[in-house]
């Protein structure tokens, strides 16, 4: 605002100025709305106004009459004016221009009327007062003022002290100190005391404090002196007070002062009242903060060096030295620490329940420091105690307790009580936070807090409420919980080990879910103890007494021990038991006595320790796999049977545990497997152990009772309840099927994992097992009343749905060959339904009763005792035969409950060889590797199925499937994989171990099972042709094969240098020790071959040398009972020709030519010549076989019976051969006559042309030898004897001729298979290239390893012998072998001639061999005489035409056929030949030798040429009937030859 008055208007004032000047001063005194600023603008404009007339610029007559006309604008106009004159007086008084200070002091004069003189005299110097003559002297009036001021300001007025007046304060106390309970009123009383300060001129302020003295003594008049004070304050000023009480304190901190309780309590209720201020109070109080909190510090500090003295170790000259330091140091402690006025002024406010200044003291301080102190955390909790009464009086006293009610204070300013649990979240919850671990000293109003909070559970877990309810009730949990940790648990823990409160506890926290207590337990282990000085010290003292404990606890002393842990633990349970599980895993032989003593636990102390156990576990420090990598880390391993045995003994909730166990899982850690096999095993009574003995493994298959008396290592007992609680504990929480279904994705990809752990112990089972054993036990009771139809009717209720439901877990196929009734009903058996474990219900009775006579024996044993332990084992003994009948009622159901469906089970709408692929791989592999007893189970279950004469299924086909190619199977296996497969095939070969032994039960078993037809064929045939069932002593070749073929897989295996391989191969090898092997040359080449592993391993891999020198001891000691091969099957000349009855007649239609005939070429090492020959074979056949198919595609589909393994070769067979083959078929077919073979042995020399005529007759019938054909054999051993070197010959001769044909027999089916196999992915190509590798397989066989060098020396001496009859057959016969095998794959090809050739070929074809037939029918005339006795034959011949028809409209038996075909003429000569020699050696005549020689070569020279046109006569005839059906000529030259 410079220059708010422009210069024109002082020029032109008296025109227009001063209205100008009058108008602005009236607006800005009208503008109020900003009157600060209306205030100041006004003082600038009257400024500048004077400042003109100073410089003499107006007139000060005009500004004085312009002035007078602005006075009248506001109030406080002349007050501006007199500050204007002040300011302007000191500026005029420096100037030393004399006109500017005169016109000031005209100007001030001329406004005299306006300013009244006192204000001027207040601000204007009194030189300028003197010269305006408003004062005389200026010097007088500066003398006077000071007077006037020192009079105001520093004169005491004077009041009467104590000592000067004692009457005053004598009538004074009297009157404070008579008798209030009349009607005396604190008013009367202060006008009393008005008047007494007046009459004796009293000092007010130690009347004040006479005041206060007399309420300290007379505390209980509160409603009197309170308001007395209060009036009395009125005439004060108001920090007097706080003045005088800060006077009192100070009195009392002198270092032995003490202050009284009485004065504390009168500032308390003063505070109360506010008269006074906390602020102004507290700075009166003494130690100051900064003391208290080094104070805290300190403590801290000191509870740390308490902490490190007790873990460390001391040396015993230290100790006494420490002793001493610390007895002086505890003196010192000892001196009275200085008053702590500011805690005794908290403890008094609380007392009188003033919350809100108390807590503002609190906060001042260090957490817990003030609750700290003994006094102050029972006053707290007394207030506690007060607040909460009614609310805990309506719903936590426990029914039946009557309580001590508690009365209210009578302060009207206390908290307010709590009537509801939404008013403890407003006090209470706050108070017992600042309590904190300090509820600890008063055990009462603990409990209250916890029934309080079991209340609220219980309230909070009902339903029902609003929404808005639920949110408030939500919010009140959540304090509850903060509560238990910061306040609950700490004060437990700084309780004297009480028992009651932990219980009282756990009432409250079994309602919480588990989740929020182990939250809670982990903030009680891991952070409460390190919150306070007292806790640390706690913890320190804890560790030391486990120390102590443990150190100390043997099985001997559980008990004391236990009970000790069990006081220790009712405080501290988590520093405890983070003690104990160090220890369990450091030393596992304390995990006995440690779970023995953990029995005086409480509930709360059972649920703390399965948190430790899993945190415990959950430990990230801690690697699971030992530094190999291959085993499981041993804490682990010592947590887990821990686990498994504190959670069967005490009733701990597993809910966590589970839970833990499927969180890893679910992140694919498997290795805590291991706990839930160990609890499962546990508490559930299953025991799995790999290494079962078999009265073990037949113990398991009983009931309860069995297997729990026989089944197991240890005695496991009542393990009712425990197996109720892991039930319960898996279904409560849903964890059942999450477990089970982790387990199994667990079980798969562990596998593809990358690094994943490759030694997993599979536990996938035990849970089925464990629920299964549970529901079982469930249903057993109502099982046993029904009758055995309603036990069937109600099985097909129950499973009716199942069938259902497992249809969708395969593909459609699947079903067409078997049903998915079969299936659930492999899945859904055990043992138990399936067989009766008699002789180990009569063992554990057995056993029972020599306890019982132990018992009666043992005399020192006192009589009520003897007579318990008798009671015991008879009520044992009667349950287990009560377990007995009631299983065998349950099995005799059940397999009546098979007898009914087993028709239904096999579809076989494809062939049975697919039926039998389709059980193998979908129920016996995936079941047989689950568990010993289901290794068991499966060997069992292939048995009853052959025994229930199941149709469709080859038992033949099922056992060479199982036998034949183990090493893929093993190889896949995991350790404990590979121990089940291996008992699994144990079993399987006791079964066939048993058949094979005798003869006898051969026939009972298996002799007219539909189980071994050879010749399969159409679905729904009853199977009961004599002539079709393999015959006892084929059966031996068989199991030969089976054992020749194991022996092979194990040598492979062994060999491969894979740790897998050999592993598995020998833990299965072990296993199956008791059947196999049985045959002495193949037990010898195992023994090599381990032997080697063993120099092999020793250095690399210890643990398979361990197990290759286990086996190897156990085989050495099995070798006396191991026989020769001759022994096991009959081997000598016509071993080779067994097989081939053996293709004939055993199950090689289906797909089993391979095994069974490549038998002989790999018992028999060829010599490499021949094998190079046989894969120029082979692969000429690759070609072979794909015109085949080209050539036959309508008859495939026409089949439908892709699956069979000789469908496409059979039906190019039928083509080539059934002319002479059918020949040859029937002589093959007819069966040993045994009276013709007697007379063939004796008479042999006489008969040298019938044996021509008739050689074929022969050959087939030594393949189908009988005993007494083997009893022949034995004869002509005997006499072999006499001239060795020509046996060696002869042998030689067998081998050669065995061997090219057995190689022609063996790439045929092998080729055969490929081809069936790749049918269905339309690749025939691969499967021709596959055969030569199957081929010329190396065999393993021992003799093998140095045959061929043998048979060379063989070789040289027969060509170097003098007979000329032997050798000529030697290369003759190599010859023969190598030209009829050619012509034979050479006529594969004739299919494609064209129609008018085969036609005139066919017509010559036929004039011949009918010529021949007739000349053979002649001798064959007379051996049918003798024949017809033979009842088997009878069987046999008369449906043979027609079985062969039904045969080749099914396609079931091509490659039977086939590989009767394959060598038509050699096999039977080869024979013969040998048969012949060992006749002439018996005889001893080189003659006959010579003249049979020559026979021989005529015969065989013929049967090429036979064997030639007839396979092109029967390819073109059989070419003509697929095409225009002509099968009655067929029909006519088989019924011919009958004839």
């Amino acid at each position: 605002m410079a220059g708010a008055i422009p210069a024109e208007w002082i020029k032109n004032w008296e025109k227009g100025g001063k209205n100008e000047f009058l108008q602005l001063c009236r607006t800005l005194s009208e503008n109020k709305s900003h009157d600060n600023v209306g205030f100041r603008d006004i003082q600038q404009v009257l400024y500048e106004l004077a400042c003109h007339v100073v410089r003499g610029n107006l007139k000060h007559d005009q500004a004085s009459n312009v002035l007078g006309d602005v006075i009248e604008f506001r109030e406080d106009m002349p007050s501006i004016l007199a500050d204007v004159f002040c300011i302007l007086d000191i500026e005029t008084s420096c100037l030393e221009e004399k006109s500017k200070r005169d016109n000031f002091t005209q100007l001030v004069l001329a406004c005299l009327y306006l300013v009244s003189d006192t204000v001027l005299k207040e601000r204007l110097d009194p030189e300028t007062l003197e010269s305006l003559g408003l004062i005389k002297q200026s010097q007088q009036f500066n003398q006077k003022s000071v007077k006037i001021k020192t009079k105001l300001f520093y004169k005491q007025q004077k009041f009467n002290l104590l000592r000067e007046e004692n009457e005053g304060y004598a009538k004074l106390i009297a009157e404070l100190g008579q008798d209030l309970s009349g009607n005396i009123t604190s008013d009367l009383i202060l006008e009393n005391i008005k008047s007494l300060i007046g009459c004796f001129n009293l000092d007010p302020n130690r009347v004040l404090d006479i005041i206060l003295e007399v309420y300290e003594c007379r505390p209980e008049y509160d409603d009197f002196f309170v308001p007395l004070i209060e009036s009395y304050m009125y005439m004060c000023e108001p920090q007097t007070l706080c003045h005088i009480l800060g006077f009192k304190f100070k009195f009392y901190q002198d270092p032995s002062g003490e202050t009284p309780p009485s004065l504390y309590r009168v500032a308390a209720v003063l505070l109360q009242h506010n008269l006074i201020d906390l602020e102004d109070l507290y700075v009166h109080l003494l130690p100051g903060d900064n003391a208290i909190i080094e104070e805290h510090k300190r403590e801290i500090v000191e509870a740390k060096q308490i902490v490190r003295k007790l873990t460390m170790v001391v040396l015993s000259s230290e100790k006494t030295e420490e002793k001493e330091k610390e007895k002086e140091k505890e003196e010192e402690k000892t001196e009275k620490p200085p008053d702590n006025q500011k805690l005794g002024l908290l403890e008094a406010l609380l007392k009188i329940g003033d919350w809100q200044h108390a807590q503002s003291i609190m906060d001042q301080m260090p957490p817990f420091y003030a609750t700290s102190h003994k006094p102050i955390a029972i006053a707290l909790c007394q207030l506690v105690h007060v607040t909460i009464e009614p609310l805990y009086r309506r719903v936590g006293v426990p029914k039946g307790a009557k309580g001590s009610p508690i009365s209210s204070l009578p302060n009207k300013r206390a908290p307010k009580q709590a009537d509801s649990f939404e008013d403890l979240r407003k006090e209470v919850f706050n108070m017992l936070c600042y309590l904190g671990p300090h509820l600890s000293h008063d055990p009462i109003l603990f409990a209250k807090v916890v029934r309080l909070g079991k209340a609220f559970m219980k309230e909070f877990q009902s339903d029902g409420s609003k929404q808005e309810d639920k949110e408030k009730m939500e919010i009140l949990f959540s304090c509850l919980l903060s509560i238990t940790d910061q306040v609950l648990l700490p004060s437990l823990s700084l309780m004297d080990c009480n028992a009651c409160m932990s219980e009282e506890l756990w009432g409250m926290f079994k309602t919480f879910p588990y989740q929020y207590r182990y939250r809670l337990y982990g903030q009680w282990k891991n952070e409460t103890y390190n919150s306070h000085p007292l806790l640390v010290k706690v913890k320190a003292q804890t560790i030391d007494r486990a120390k102590y404990i443990m150190k100390r606890l043997t099985k001997e002393n559980v008990k004391p021990s236990g009970r000790q842990i069990g006081k220790l633990s009712h405080s501290n349970p988590t520093i405890l038991f983070d003690y104990i599980l160090s220890q369990i895993q450091k030393y596992d032989n304390l995990i006995t006595p440690v779970v023995d003593s953990l029995k005086y636990l409480t509930s709360l102390n059972y649920d703390v320790l399965a948190y430790c156990i899993i945190e415990a576990l959950a430990n990230p420090e801690k690697e699971r796999m030992k530094h190999d990598d291959t085993t499981i880390s041993s804490w682990l391993q010592s947590l887990a049977s821990f686990c498994g045995a504190v959670f069967r003994k005490y009733p701990i909730e597993l809910a966590g545990l589970l839970q833990y166990v499927a969180n890893q899982l679910k992140a694919g850690k498997s290795f805590d497997l291991l706990i839930l096999k160990e609890v499962v095993q546990k508490m559930a009574g299953i025991e799995i152990t790999e290494e079962m003995t078999m009265e073990q493994l037949e113990a398991m298959t009983g009931g309860e009772q069995l297997k729990a008396e026989g089944g197991y290592f240890g005695q496991i007992r009542n393990t009712k309840k425990s197996s109720q609680r892991l039930k319960d504990a898996l279904l409560d929480h849903d964890l059942a099927l999450p477990l089970c279904l982790l387990m199994a994705q667990q079980r798969n990809g562990v596998i593809f994992q990358e690094g994943g752990e490759k030694h997993l112990k599979l536990v996938g089972k035990l849970y089925d097992q464990s629920k299964y054993d549970e529901l079982k036990k469930a249903e057993k009771g109502n099982k046993q009343q029904h009758k055995v139809h309603k036990y069937i009717t109600s099985c097909e209720l129950v499973m009716a749905p199942v069938h259902d439901a497992v249809i969708s877990l395969h593909l459609p196929k699947v079903w067409d060959d078997i049903s998915p009734q079969f299936y659930a009903t492999f899945w859904s058996l055990t043992m138990y339904d399936l067989a009766v474990p008699h002789s180990s219900y009569d063992r554990e009775v057995n056993k029972l009763k020599v306890q019982m006579k132990a018992i009666d024996d043992n005399q020192e044993m006192p009589p009520n005792k003897k007579k318990k332990e008798k009671e015991r084992c008879t009520a044992l003994q009667d349950k287990l035969l009560e377990e007995e009948k009631k299983q065998l009622e349950h099995v005799q159901r059940v397999l009546q409950r098979l007898k009914l469906e087993k028709d239904n089970w096999l579809l076989a709408k494809s062939t049975k060889n697919e039926t039998i692929t389709k059980f193998l791989q979908l129920c016996i592999f995936p079941r047989c590797i689950f568990s010993a007893i289901d290794a068991v189970y499966c060997a069992h279950f292939v048995e009853l199925v052959h025994q229930q004469k199941t149709p469709n299924f080859s038992t033949l086909l099922c056992y060479d499937r199982v036998f034949s190619d183990i090493i893929y199977t093993v190889a896949s296996c995991t350790e404990n994989e590979a121990s089940r497969y291996g008992r699994f095939l144990c079993c399987m070969l006791e079964t066939v171990t048993r058949w094979h032994s005798d003869r006898v039960i051969y026939e009972k078993e298996c002799g007219n099972y539909p189980g071994f037809l050879t010749i399969l064929r159409a679905t729904g045939f009853d199977g009961g042709n004599k002539a079709d069932q393999l015959d006892y002593e084929n059966f031996r070749h068989v199991v030969h094969k089976w054992h020749y073929k194991l022996t092979k897989a194990s040598v492979h295996c062994l060999e491969t240098g894979e740790y897998t391989h050999i592993r598995n191969i020998l833990i299965v090898l072990t296993k199956i020790l008791p059947w196999y092997p049985k045959v002495l040359n193949l037990g010898q080449a195992l023994e090599r071959r381990v032997h080697k592993i063993c120099q092999e391993e020793k250095e690399k891999r210890p643990d398979l040398y361990a197990l290759a020198m286990g086996y190897s001891g156990q085989l050495k000691s099995r070798k006396p009972f191991m026989i020769p091969e001759n022994e096991f099957h009959h081997k000598d000349p016509p071993a080779r020709n067994a097989i081939a009855a053996t293709v004939q007649n055993g199950p090689g239609g289906a797909g089993m030519p391979t095994s069974l005939t490549i038998n002989t070429a790999k018992l028999e090492e060829s010599p490499a010549e021949e094998t190079e020959k046989l894969k120029e074979k082979s692969q000429g056949a690759v070609k072979v076989i794909n015109k085949a198919v080209n050539t036959t595609p309508k008859v495939t589909t026409s089949n439908g019976n892709s699956a069979s393994n000789s469908k496409i070769i059979k039906e190019k067979d039928d083509k080539e051969k059934s002319g002479k083959e059918k020949d040859k078929e029937k002589k093959e077919k007819i069966p040993a006559a045994t009276p013709e073979m007697k007379a063939l042995g004796k008479d042999g020399k006489d008969k040298p042309k019938e044996e021509r005529v008739n050689k074929d007759d022969k050959a087939r019938e030594i393949k189908e030898k009988t005993p007494k054909s083997d009893k022949e054999k034995e004869k002509a051993k005997k006499e072999e004897k006499a001239s060795k070197e020509e046996k060696s010959k002869t042998v030689v001769t067998t081998v050669e001729s065995k061997s090219a044909a057995e190689k022609e027999r063996e790439k045929e089916p092998s080729r055969e298979k490929d081809v069936a196999k790749d049918m269905k992915s339309k690749e025939i190509t691969k499967g021709g290239e596959k055969i030569p590798v199957a081929g010329s397989l190396k065999s393993p066989v021992p003799r093998s390893e140095t045959s061929e060098s043998e048979r060379e020396q063989k070789r040289r001496k027969v060509d170097t012998h003098s007979s000329p009859s032997h050798s000529s057959t030697v290369k003759d016969n190599l010859n023969e072998l190598k030209d009829s095998s050619a012509k034979h794959y050479i006529n594969h090809t004739t299919p494609t001639l064209s129609k008018s050739k085969e036609r005139e070929v066919d017509k010559k074809d036929l004039d011949k061999s009918r010529e021949r037939s007739r000349e053979r029918e002649k001798k064959e005339e007379k051996d049918r005489k003798d024949r017809k006795r033979d009842h088997s034959n009878s069987d046999r011949e008369v449906p043979q035409d027609s079985a062969k028809r039904r045969k080749e409209e099914n396609g079931t038996t091509g490659s039977s056929k086939h590989s009767k075909s394959e060598s038509p003429s050699d096999s039977p000569r080869s024979n013969e030949k040998e048969k012949e020699k060992s006749k002439s050696k018996s005889s001893g005549k080189e003659k006959g030798d010579s003249i049979k020689a020559e026979k021989m070569e005529k015969s065989s020279s013929g049967s090429k040429k036979e064997s030639r046109h007839d396979k092109e006569k029967t390819e073109k005839k059989e070419k003509r009937e697929s095409a225009g059906g002509k099968e009655e000529k067929k029909h006519h030259k088989s019924s011919d030859k009958h004839r």
